[in-house]
């Protein structure tokens, strides 16, 4: 997963509204092997769900908010390399809860 995250963030190209749009979506199809329910969820219950896998809430009131924004305001600016190292954090919580599962 970690291999398909590195590749979504290549597909951006650098471009901060496309690259909060495939991070979102990455995060979506996360979601689904989880909790499918949580994939479909609007706005800002989407960045709280997010936040409930980690401790803070850097989705809901810090970077992880230009998933919600930066995707259809091409012009805003925000810290890219954070978001893409909490999108990593996430994903490695997600993927370690997974093997605790197993």
């Amino acid at each position: 997963m970690l291999t398909e995250l590195d590749r979504c963030i290549d597909v951006a190209h650098g471009d901060p509204a496309a690259l909060a749009a495939v991070l979102s979506q990455f995060l979506r199809r996360m979601a689904l092997r989880d909790a499918p329910a949580a994939a479909a969820l609007p706005d800002v219950r989407w960045l709280h769900y997010l936040d409930s896998r980690l401790p803070g809430d850097e989705f809901a009131r810090g970077v992880g908010r230009a998933l919600l924004d930066a995707p259809f305001r091409p012009a805003q600016v925000y810290d890219a390399a954070a978001l893409i190292a909490l999108v990593r954090r996430w994903t490695r919580n997600a993927l370690d809860t997974e093997v605790r599962r197993a």
